[in-house]
């Protein structure tokens, strides 16, 4: 790429990641504002504890890791790893209904959390494991209902200021490395707990020639990640997946593991590993882990104490290396991109 190139990239990338970040901070911070006046007719939340010697990080300083993790990203475009991002289905309008849905939605979570309120998820007769059937987040319908999974990317989005894209674009690199050593038509890829899709659109744009299958335990997940595509899609539990041994060179899973009790994330790690080939990778997106970053340490104490959030703390200090060695997964590289982790595993050759 020339000097003026590189530029002209740089500016485009600035300026629109620029935007990106200060529609969804003012969009939390109209959040923050709608649910202080929602919460004055409800019962007093009780103020988080937090033990962390830096205590809880302000906005100017989460929003330097916000520009780390976006030079990473652009130095990644630049690097021809992936393409220029394309974050917003619909454009503005798409946002401006998006955010609509939130806001309305917004007073729901917020008496959830003041009144405790986490098993209002309607079962609906399918066999799916009782951990699943929650209001994970204080969030409406949990994970079953198309009303959820339509709202879920802008939770997420607002949530984490905007950088929730680029914290799943790490994902894209070790698939990069795998596709440049060999023909992506011959790899063969599963998306496991593929949620609403966001990452499985980035699959699509950077590899469109890569084969792809995704799994997920909500149908209504799996249809809005479809998006009536021809792809195939499959609704599963990822402790049980309906794959042969070896089936595939790639396997990623995006925030699944802090979602889980801590006795079903060796039953979900062997079920990765097994159904991953030899020399296959395993790529992992999760949330940061107590003293990754100790500067963040403060809000990996205050998120589950603002949501409903289970199984984090146990994740916090899940030792990821050992649980996946005992499947027979070697860790090969692993980072901090903002409040997330990357993980990537390959899984060793039979001796």
């Amino acid at each position: 790429m020339s000097p003026v190139g590189r530029l002209a990239l740089k500016t485009r990338f600035g300026m629109t990641q620029a935007a990106r970040v200060g529609w969804y901070a003012a969009q939390s911070a109209a959040g923050r504002r709608l649910a202080a006046e929602v919460g004055k007719t409800l019962p007093p939340v009780d103020p988080p504890v937090i033990e962390a010697p830096a205590g809880v990080p302000k906005r100017p300083a989460l929003l330097k890791h916000v520009r780390r993790l976006l030079a990473r990203d652009l130095a990644n475009v630049e690097a021809g790893l992936y393409p220029f991002p394309r974050d917003e289905p619909g454009g503005l309008a798409g946002l401006l209904t998006r955010r609509n849905l939130y806001l309305k939605d917004l007073p729901e979570v917020v008496r959830r959390r003041a009144t405790g309120a986490h098993q209002e998820v309607e079962r609906d007769g399918l066999a799916r494991p009782r951990y699943y059937a929650q209001n994970f987040h204080f969030q409406t319908d949990g994970w079953l209902s198309d009303h959820s999974a339509a709202l879920y990317e802008t939770q997420v989005e607002t949530l984490f200021l905007g950088a929730a894209a680029a914290m799943r674009r790490q994902a894209l690199v070790p698939i990069a490395e795998m596709v440049r050593a060999r023909d992506q038509r011959q790899l063969r890829m599963l998306d496991v707990a593929t949620g609403a899709g966001a990452f499985l659109r980035d699959v699509r744009r950077a590899f469109p020639r890569l084969p792809v299958i995704a799994s997920d335990l909500s149908e209504p997940y799996l249809a809005h990640a479809r998006a009536g595509r021809g792809e195939p899609a499959v609704a599963a539990a990822a402790e049980a997946l309906p794959f042969a041994d070896g089936a595939f060179d790639i396997v990623t899973n995006i925030y699944l593991f802090h979602e889980l009790p801590p006795k079903v994330r060796p039953l979900v790690a062997a079920e990765l590993a097994r159904v991953l080939a030899p020399e296959g990778r395993l790529v992992i997106v999760d949330s940061l882990q107590t003293g990754d970053t100790p500067e963040l340490d403060g809000l990996l104490e205050l998120f589950p104490q603002l949501f409903h959030e289970p199984y984090y703390r146990s994740y916090l200090t899940l030792d990821m290396e050992g649980v996946c060695a005992s499947v027979g997964l070697e860790l090969e590289a692993a980072w901090p991109a903002f409040v997330s982790k990357i993980f990537v595993f390959r899984k060793r050759m039979p001796s």
